[in-house]
């Protein structure tokens, strides 16, 4: 069954070509012989997932489809949530996230946590808690941050679908790194309830990694739409004519940054592909400083950082000990506490005008098409938290064309296309206005069509990966 998509595997139960049972027991089987290869899973409930299966599953799109859910942002009932970081080691979900129990109505089946950089401050995921996650198409290389459990629980095939979020780039990067289709939705598309995370909100939204379009498109049409009382929601999805001529916007240059040519290359050819399904691409400006909105976004990331660890600290009824928290998530956290108000002020003003300037390019285009890393995939230790003084600078490298649709709000999603001369493979970019998500995944499913990417399953015995058609 690790071949098939979400869909897929919901189709055949329905067909009656396998059982809802059969489907959980075949993921668990999968993740205790694989997951010790790539390291995505961190808690699990494989007998409550069993027992739920036999108790009955709502009738829904994905009835019986197995999921996981990452270690931040969204809870489960009763299983550990950590966030990757030591200092939250002992902390258990008390009820399922808003976005969780969304799943759960669809009859998806969840089967455990993914791992994930501590407190999501990284473009890997290597968090010193868990230890770092492989990448399955190599396993010496990262799977990408801050998702990257679950993008390597999806591309080695353990579930067909796992949740993630992105406050960065932190659904595109592993997507890209992985493999996978990776959307980031308009900011208040997805409720975060119960976490009132007011600044973090502004940038990070959640939704899930996946192999194909069409399992990403229904899994935001079951985890779309706010509660009452949510601070933010997102323009209402209406339908996009997806076969429309589009006018996109090329962008690969940006103000100090030099991307690697294999990026560039696939960009390129994604714009060429593109003009072939009909649409036009033009050369554009991005209209933002990469090391402006890095500032900024830290700024409103940072604030959140703060309260995050001094309200647990308030929880434990003890200070902050040496080794509660990694030395990069340190030396973040001691420094955005010396934010005053009117510091947090100003860059929320100037978070509103990098938003203008940036919109103003879809006065002029549809859609935006970057690369979606500046680098290929690094090795695993190359993002080494344990170095505050080196990898905050190749972190905001990996985050240079992501990180700023955070700020505006702006739906975006990696696309797979191609890989390096070695073997590992890239993504392309694409963005869009607040609530052009339909117009995105209508894109996207005509370059899937058109130029279908690799899947990869990694074999039992560990090692490369090997492809799947």
């Amino acid at each position: 069954m690790s071949e098939l998509d979400a869909i897929g595997t919901a189709e055949a139960i329905q067909k009656g070509d396998v059982s809802a049972r059969e489907v959980v027991e075949a993921a668990i089987d999968r993740i205790e012989k694989l997951d010790p290869v790539v390291n995505a899973v961190v808690s699990s409930r494989f007998d409550q997932a069993l027992a739920e299966v036999d108790g009955g599953l709502p009738a829904g799109p994905l009835h019986g489809v197995p999921v996981l859910i990452k270690d931040l942002g969204a809870t489960v009932a009763g299983l550990p949530s950590t966030g990757g970081s030591r200092l939250f080691a002992e902390r258990i979900g008390g009820r399922d996230s808003e976005l969780v129990a969304r799943y759960r109505r669809a009859g998806m089946v969840v089967l455990g946590m993914t791992n994930t950089a501590e407190l999501g401050k990284n473009a890997s995921t290597e968090p010193a808690l868990f230890g770092p996650t492989r990448n399955p198409w190599r396993t010496t290389h990262s799977a990408g941050g801050s998702s990257g459990g679950s993008a390597a629980a999806v591309a080695a095939g353990l579930v067909p679908a796992a949740h993630g979020s992105d406050g960065g780039g932190s659904i595109r990067i592993p997507a890209a790194m992985c493999g996978l289709f990776g959307l980031k939705p308009s900011r208040g598309r997805v409720s975060p309830a119960p976490s009132p995370a007011s600044f973090a909100n502004l940038v990070s939204v959640h939704h899930a990694l996946t192999t194909t379009v069409r399992d990403s498109a229904l899994l935001l049409d079951i985890a779309a739409g706010p509660l009452p009382g949510d601070a933010f929601s997102a323009p209402a999805l209406d339908e996009a004519d997806s076969r429309r001529p589009l006018r996109i916007g090329l962008v690969t240059a940006l103000p100090g940054v030099t991307p690697d040519p294999s990026c560039v290359a696939a960009t390129e050819r994604a714009a060429a592909l593109c003009e072939s399904l009909g649409h036009t691409v033009v050369p554009l400006d991005a209209g933002y400083d990469p090391a402006e909105v890095a500032r900024v976004s830290g700024d409103v990331m940072g604030a959140d950082l703060v309260v995050t660890v001094e309200d647990r600290l308030a929880e434990l009824e003890r200070d902050l000990r040496d080794g509660d928290l990694e030395p990069l998530t340190r030396v973040l956290y001691e420094h955005y506490r010396t934010l005053s108000a009117a510091d947090l002020n100003r860059t929320l003003r100037r978070a509103q005008g990098i938003g203008w300037e940036v919109g103003r390019a879809f006065g002029e285009v549809d859609l935006m098409l970057t690369p979606t890393l500046a680098r290929p995939t690094p090795r695993l230790g190359e993002l080494d938290t344990s170095r505050p003084e080196t990898i905050y600078r190749h972190a905001a490298v990996y985050a240079a064309y992501t990180s700023v649709f955070n700020l505006t709000g702006m739906p975006a999603m990696s696309v797979p296309f191609g890989s390096t001369s070695d073997g590992l493979p890239l993504g392309v970019q694409f963005a869009g206005d607040l609530g052009a998500e339909p117009l995105l995944l209508g894109l996207a499913a005509r370059l899937e069509e058109a130029a279908p990417w690799q899947r990869t399953v990694l074999p039992r015995s560990g090692g490369d990966a090997v492809s799947v058609e």
